[in-house]
């Protein structure tokens, strides 16, 4: 019976503070809401060096405030949440420390696939974005299934940065976009309607005429599908982007606290959104001057 009033205690005080958070996003809402929120994780080895834990548990214990923080940005009405999961440089790292990761990543991942998971919960399709054939075959095989079976999902879109630098990416879109237009050419000349573009050199280039433009590159980037980021959210202080959606960053808000990731909480994401929401005016101002 004991037992039977705890659960009802516990039930009653969860409903409760769901309730509080309805109230807090309702008052939210009445200034902008970001469209893009992106995370940068920092901090997770740093919290297990903090309370004694091996390295893994700090990555573990990330994972669950990542949890909170999609649940939080999908009940205020953000659409697209980007995450900095994984980048080339951590390659880096020990190959033990990598694999441990490898193998963490392989279990979330799948984890997402679940009926009752926080994806198909909230109707979140899921992308994986970078250089994929960088993952061992377990991973990248459980991010092309996560992909296809959140495929219909189309309330929120979360897209998930592993195997990814922005360098990366910049030069992936300029190349996709060189070979589009290279292949664009050889047709028209193949047709003789090219009026032998593909041949032309420095200054027989006409300048004003630009054959790649900066459209081309954009739709050949990784993140075509999602618009710029409105906040970018780094934790542990770090006032760095460390090679993330550079170039997508030039008008968004960064914020920086000092907390490490899985100490990142409720009150953390409150004050980052009415931070944004103070600056928001002059970013839209200077977004328009430039």
């Amino acid at each position: 019976m004991e037992e039977f009033s705890g659960g009802t205690a516990s039930q009653f005080f969860s409903n409760f503070v769901a309730f509080l958070r309805k109230c807090l996003f309702y008052i939210l809402s009445v200034g902008p809401v970001p469209t893009h929120i992106a995370f940068i994780m920092d901090g997770n080895r740093r919290y297990a060096k903090k309370q004694n834990l091996d390295g893994g548990a700090g990555h573990r214990i990330g994972f669950l405030a990542l949890t909170s923080m999609l649940k939080y940005c999908y009940e205020l009405g953000v659409r697209y949440v980007t995450i900095y999961a994984f980048s080339i440089d951590n390659f880096k790292r020990s190959p033990e420390e990598v694999q441990s990761l490898m193998d963490l990543m392989q279990e979330k991942i799948e984890g997402l696939i679940e009926k009752e998971s926080i994806v198909n919960r909230y109707g979140v399709r899921v992308y994986f974005i970078g250089n994929l054939k960088l993952l061992t075959e377990p991973v990248r095989f459980a991010a092309e299934r996560a992909m296809l079976a959140t495929a219909k999902n189309s309330k929120a879109i979360l897209s998930i940065c592993v195997a990814y630098t922005s360098t990366n990416e910049i030069v992936h879109g300029v190349q996709k976009a060189c070979e589009e237009k290279y292949d664009e050419i050889r047709v028209l000349n193949a047709s003789r309607t090219g009026y032998g573009l593909i041949e032309l050199r420095g200054s027989e280039q006409d300048e004003r005429e630009q054959l790649i433009k900066l459209t081309d590159i954009e739709k050949n980037m990784y993140m075509a599908f999602a618009p710029e980021p409105d906040i970018i959210i780094r934790t542990s202080g770090e006032t760095r982007l460390s090679n993330f959606l550079l170039w997508q960053s030039a008008h968004c808000y960064l914020y920086s606290p000092s907390v490490l990731w899985p100490e990142f909480g409720f009150r953390h994401f409150l004050w980052a959104i009415l931070n944004f929401q103070r600056n928001q005016f002059y970013m839209d101002k200077r977004k328009k001057q430039s």
